[in-house]
């Protein structure tokens, strides 16, 4: 149980410092003439990200835990690292552009576009198998789908693409 709990303690303090820094960088972003766009779904992902969190700490406290996909989450976990130490300062949880700004081409976006996406779409889905719980993979993968499918649009309209 311990270990479960250092596992979801993790996540959630570091969802909590990502929101932090992007505060800190959408502050920053609009200071330097960016704006937002498309915020109407923001609170949409906001839900689907926090009753995740709240099922995951309802649900995982007294389940095994399988080493092979917290090795899975661990790895999703450094390309999250990767993306945010790419995008550095322009990283943050909301549209935010900044005017003729080009679009970073460096570290994971060589690869793919949105890579971020890629790493939450990893994560709301490994996680909750760490422990066992597929179930909760599954509904949660669905809902994030559907969230990114509204977020992937209204980002790729707001970069010009």
């Amino acid at each position: 149980m311990i270990l479960n709990l250092v596992i979801l303690a993790a996540v959630t303090l570091q969802r909590a410092g990502e929101l932090l820094v992007s505060r800190r960088n959408t502050r920053r972003l609009i200071e330097q003439g960016a704006r937002e766009h498309s915020s109407g779904h923001y609170p949409l992902i906001v839900a689907v990200h926090a009753s995740w969190l709240a099922t995951l700490w309802w649900l995982a406290p007294q389940r095994a835990v399988d080493g092979f996909w917290l090795a899975i989450v661990v790895m999703i976990e450094l390309a999250r690292l990767w993306v945010l130490t790419t995008l550095g300062p322009r990283w943050t949880t909301r549209i935010i552009v900044l005017g003729d700004a080009p679009l970073v081409r460096r570290g994971p976006y060589r690869f793919v576009n949105h890579p971020n996406y890629w790493v939450v779409i990893g994560e709301i889905a490994a996680l909750p198998l760490v422990f066992g719980l597929w179930q909760v993979a599954l509904v949660f993968t669905l809902l994030n789908g559907a969230v990114l499918a509204i977020r992937i649009r209204a980002e790729n309209r707001a970069l010009g693409r």
